[in-house]
């Protein structure tokens, strides 16, 4: 379900989300308000919203995109590995056979977008969030909610790196497989390793060992 027209915060969030405002982009409420098509006081809370979740910074009267240093994306990655597993293993145990067909669907459809990094950030969350879906465990899911937020703070996706579009997408089919064979240990380890591996292909770009296609 799209966010309502005056859900402001819902709006600059997806906007963040999707790379419309990138960390570091200064957010200015007048302006914010004209391209949204609302008023000043939902785009001002919203502001003051994001800012308590640390999505926002103030710099001098401003608010900005935060950005992730080395140490706080490094702990990032370590707690998202840690959930994104578990919801891989609850989805080994309590997913239905619909959910399944979904995530063996959208693997499929994925490999056709192979070579555009921007639609391959966009299905990789499609598929992450179907995965938290089929977790079946609300409390899970909002933990991971939390983390996908703050990846958004990351300036470049990771699947931008030369070859590593393709290789997320037979580390998904892997998922998948452990997912379809309700073999909860095996996904809970697949989605574990394509966590670290792209935490190192991002540590690669960040250092300039490999290139970005964007």
């Amino acid at each position: 379900m799209k966010p309502a027209p005056t859900d402001a915060y819902s709006l600059i969030l997806e906007a963040i989300d999707v790379g419309v405002y990138k960390p570091g982009d200064r957010l200015v409420e007048s302006d914010l308000a004209e391209r949204l098509g609302v008023s000043r006081t939902p785009v001002r809370e919203a502001l003051q919203r994001l800012e308590t979740q640390s999505l926002l910074t103030r710099d001098g009267r401003s608010l900005i995109v935060s950005s992730l240093d080395h140490n706080q994306m490094a702990e990032l990655y370590v707690v998202r590995a840690e959930l994104e597993g578990l919801a891989a293993s609850l989805a080994a145990r309590h997913a239905t056979e619909e959910e399944v067909r979904v995530l063996r669907d959208m693997v499929e459809k994925d490999r056709t977008l192979v070579g555009d990094p921007g639609a391959m950030a966009r299905a990789n969350r499609r598929f992450h969030k179907q995965i938290h879906l089929a977790s079946h465990n609300q409390f899970l899911m909002q933990q991971l909610d939390l983390v996908h937020r703050s990846m958004a703070l990351m300036a470049t996706t990771s699947l931008a790196a030369v070859g590593r579009d393709a290789a997320a997408i037979d580390e998904h089919d892997a998922i998948v497989r452990a997912i379809e064979t309700h073999d909860t240990n095996a996904a809970r380890e697949a989605l574990r390793a394509h966590i670290s591996k792209a935490f190192v292909t991002r540590l690669k770009l960040d250092s300039g060992e490999i290139e970005s296609t964007i």
